[in-house]
């Protein structure tokens, strides 16, 4: 009786916390008609913003992908001095305000900062450009892939590598024979975690981007600009799609979590 209890506490609260939210949006999205949600979503600053997303996404989804397994070899597979502080570090932007990424990217790369001044010299654009707004990205969602493989390499251990190497297969072939296979899965899963950490970022972007519209604007940035200028149509509506893609998202993890990460 106790354990249904929680359950019912628990379910409770979800619904309060999760659901209830995103059902208001949707139900707001639609309260005067598909028209107005349509042409919100149709403007050309939309369509851009949401363009620019999936740039910035495409960008840093495969950086961070190919650095998760490289971090995550490396921690597992190899012994050297600063192992610990390379771990500690992949869990930064864990315990780091975004924010505070978007402001220490804004003083090292502003006029006054330590690159700055180099780059404006050589016509070099990095903040309130797409160059801040990947770094900013990137920085964000760098942990998932590692942190997901991680536990996975730990797991099936290295003898299958070791057998491979002693029937001579190289470090590449032990890799994408061996290695990769294995941790197929757990790659996936992270890819899926940095994709909806990319696509839902917004206070890095939102300070290092300028918010420039048609410009820098981000689709989570879109939101807040449709809302200030008392468009409520038009940011409940967008806000819709990034809701509709973060469900898709859990849908994708559980369907995979189970089966071949749990």
């Amino acid at each position: 009786m106790r354990r249904y209890s929680l359950r019912g506490v628990a379910l409770v609260y979800l619904a309060s916390i999760l659901v209830g939210p995103l059902l208001i949006v949707f139900w707001r999205t639609f309260q005067h008609g598909v028209g107005p949600a349509w042409d919100a979503l149709s403007a050309p600053d939309t369509i851009h913003a949401f363009k620019l997303t999936l740039i910035i996404t495409a960008i840093a989804v495969p950086l961070n992908t190919a650095f998760g397994i490289l971090c995550a070899l490396t921690v597992v597979r190899r012994d050297f001095p600063g192992k610990g502080v390379l771990n500690a570090f992949v869990d930064l932007p864990l315990a780091l305000s975004p924010v505070v990424v978007g402001l220490a990217l804004f003083l090292l790369y502003g006029r006054a900062g330590w690159f700055g001044p180099w780059m404006t010299r050589h016509g070099i654009q990095f903040l309130f450009a797409l160059p801040a707004m990947v770094a900013a990205t990137i920085f964000v969602s760098l942990p998932f892939v590692a942190r997901e493989v991680v536990p996975t390499l730990r797991e099936i251990g290295d003898e299958q590598e070791q057998a491979a190497r002693t029937l001579g297969a190289g470090s590449w072939q032990t890799f994408w024979r061996i290695t990769l296979p294995s941790i197929r899965a757990a790659v996936m899963y992270g890819v899926i975690l940095t994709t909806a950490r990319c696509l839902g970022e917004y206070g890095a972007v939102a300070v290092v981007s300028g918010r420039i519209q048609g410009v820098t604007e981000t689709a989570t940035l879109r939101v807040q600009e449709r809302y200030e200028s008392f468009d409520l149509a038009g940011a409940y509506a967008i806000s819709m799609v990034l809701a509709l893609v973060a469900v898709l998202v859990l849908l994708t993890t559980n369907l995979l979590k189970p089966k071949e990460v749990a």
